[in-house]
């Protein structure tokens, strides 16, 4: 079960990514980001006044808290690399920071201890992502590197911040996760100056977008539960294969060679951990 839901989270921060993506054509991304926050905020304070909750400590809140600043970090940077044009090269390194941390802080850390299987799959994880995701032909630049790695940090400890977490807390731990990432990200869209305003149209998708991402991060922390966090970690950070995918169906892309043995890895990556289950 636990599979199937980092399966469910990395489906959801895709479609997420897409999402966002195609409204930033639109408008300013840092204001998509920030009302698809905002909507995923919203969304996830409902559900837990809904949830039972028996132990709802600082504690819980402040790993929730901490996970949501990661996202804000690795969003601002990757929003960073958008204006100065390295998004080819900060993807897949965020990507794979992303999930290489935190298998190794799981192995070194939490003593996990995956089977054999599952190694093979974490190990095809990885290039998997860079070549699906790295369709840039340019030399990666200092900067673009820099921001690149910062990002993927940020995303590792919006995962790993997670696992501590006491489920008798119920879901208010991400509500603090939200609320963080929203502080986190705002000083960045008014350094950007991004204008805020949009079309109701597009304000109503992205914070649809937004609350699709919470659903994510909501299905990633049960799947800690669950299962190994290197498991989790790298199955939920398959993600950037379903924009792939839709961009494929929906938009009518083509699919480079790199990009198609990326899938071919990840579908192997997913097979094998699989196996181990």
């Amino acid at each position: 079960m636990g599979e199937v839901l980092a399966l469910g989270a990395a489906l959801c921060f895709g479609i997420t990514d897409f999402v966002s993506a195609l409204l930033a054509r639109r408008v300013h991304s840092a204001a998509v980001a920030l009302v698809a926050q905002l909507g995923g905020t919203a969304v996830i304070l409902v559900a837990a006044l809904l949830t039972p909750a028996p132990s709802v400590t600082p504690g819980a809140l402040g790993w929730g808290a901490l996970s949501g600043i990661g996202t804000g970090v690795g969003v601002a940077f990757l929003f960073r690399a958008m204006g100065d044009g390295q998004l080819s090269v900060v993807v897949p390194l965020s990507d794979v920071a992303g999930v290489v941390v935190p298998v190794l802080v799981g192995v070194l850390l939490l003593g996990e201890r995956p089977s054999a299987s599952c190694w093979l799959g974490i190990a095809a994880a990885a290039p998997a992502l860079w070549l699906v995701t790295r369709t840039g032909r340019g030399l990666p630049t200092p900067a673009g590197s820099r921001d690149g790695l910062v990002s993927g940090l940020g995303f590792a400890l919006q995962f790993l911040a997670l696992v501590p977490v006491d489920p008798a807390a119920g879901l208010w731990p991400l509500v603090a996760s939200r609320v963080a990432s929203v502080v986190t990200i705002l000083p960045m869209l008014l350094a950007a100056r991004a204008p805020l305003r949009m079309p109701p149209r597009l304000a109503l998708a992205a914070a649809g977008s937004g609350a699709v991402g919470t659903l994510a991060i909501t299905c990633y922390a049960l799947a800690t539960r669950q299962q190994l966090v290197a498991v989790a970690v790298v199955l939920a950070a398959l993600y950037p294969v379903v924009p792939v995918l839709l961009g494929l169906t929906v938009l009518q892309e083509r699919l480079t060679r790199a990009q198609a043995t990326g899938l071919g890895m990840a579908g192997a990556a997913v097979g094998l951990i699989a196996l181990a289950g």
